[in-house]
C-alpha cells in the first residue's frame, strides 16, 4: 500500500517586491505551517520523506514539517512549481518505490485537482491544507484516477 500527504504552501507574503518564486512566508504562515505538522505528529501521520517544489514558500514550508516530523531534509523537484496535474501525476508516477510513505508539498490548484483526481472529493485546500490518500497499489506507478482513498483531512483553524 502506498501513502501520499498533499500539502498546499503555508501562507505566503503578497508584495511586489518579490519575484513570485521568492515569495517567502508570513509569520502567520509559518504559524500554520508549526500547528498542521504539530497536528500531524499528534495522529501519528509521518511520512518517510517529502518532496517539494523548490519556491521559496513551498520549500520552507516543507523545511517546517521536516523539522516538526524529524525527517530528512527535503527533495526538491522544479517540475512542481506551476506544475499541471498531468506533471505533478508523472511526479508521483515516478516516486521511489522504496517509500511507501511520501509527503509532496506543492501549489494550488494543482494539489487540490490531483486531490479530486486521485479520490474523486474536494475537501477546501486554504493555504497549509493536508490531506492523507492511500492506494491499494505496491508501486508508484500503478496510481491513476479515481484509486485513492482520503483518508484524513486537516487545516489551519
Amino acid at each position: 500500500m502506498k501513502k501520499l500527504l498533499l500539502i498546499r504552501h503555508a501562507k505566503a507574503v503578497h508584495d511586489n517586491a518579490y519575484d513570485d518564486f521568492e515569495r517567502p512566508l508570513k509569520p502567520s504562515g509559518i504559524k500554520d505551517a508549526e500547528f498542521m505538522a504539530e497536528k500531524l505528529l499528534h495522529e501519528g501521520i509521518k511520512p518517510q520523506i517529502l518532496v517539494t517544489s523548490p519556491a521559496l514558500r513551498t520549500a520552507a514550508t516543507a523545511d517546517i514539517f521536516s523539522e516538526f516530523l524529524s525527517l530528512p531534509k527535503s527533495i526538491e523537484d522544479k517540475r512542481i512549481y506551476e506544475a499541471s496535474r498531468l506533471t505533478l501525476l508523472n511526479i508521483i508516477n515516478g516516486l521511489d518505490n522504496k517509500y511507501d510513505f511520501i509527503g509532496l508539498v506543492g501549489h494550488n490548484p494543482t494539489v487540490e485537482d490531483i486531490t479530486y483526481y486521485f479520490t474523486s472529493q474536494m475537501p477546501e485546500f486554504p493555504t497549509c491544507a493536508v490531506v492523507l490518500i492511500e492506494f491499494d497499489f505496491d508501486e508508484w506507478g500503478a496510481i491513476s484516477s479515481g484509486t485513492g482513498k482520503l483518508r484524513w483531512y486537516g487545516r489551519p483553524d
